[in-house]
């Protein structure tokens, strides 16, 4: 799995995606994230304030370094919301 390679742990994103199953707080998910494009996803000062936002929202205490893994993962990623192949990939990363 990709992440792993980052250094981002298994259990984080299982607890993460056991989260997201919530329906509540899968509607606030999608509003913080419902306005951003491929060129905030490649800001590392707006990345930084999304993953700090989103942990805040899944009640997860993240440290600096899992923060800084998180945000090298996503700027690699190089993902566009409004690619349909970038987000089947990026899902089928975390399956």
């Amino acid at each position: 799995m990709s992440y792993q390679k980052f250094g981002i742990r298994p259990d984080l994103v299982e607890r993460v995606k056991f989260k997201m199953k919530n329906p509540v707080v899968k509607d606030r998910m999608k509003t913080m994230l419902a306005n951003v494009n491929k060129y905030d996803l490649q800001d590392r000062a707006k990345v930084r304030k999304l993953v700090k936002s989103a942990a805040a929202a899944l009640s997860e205490n993240l440290t600096e370094t899992q923060e800084d893994q998180i945000i090298t993962f996503i700027l690699s990623q190089k993902i566009d919301p409004n690619n349909t192949f970038h987000l089947l990939k990026l899902w089928a990363t975390f399956r």
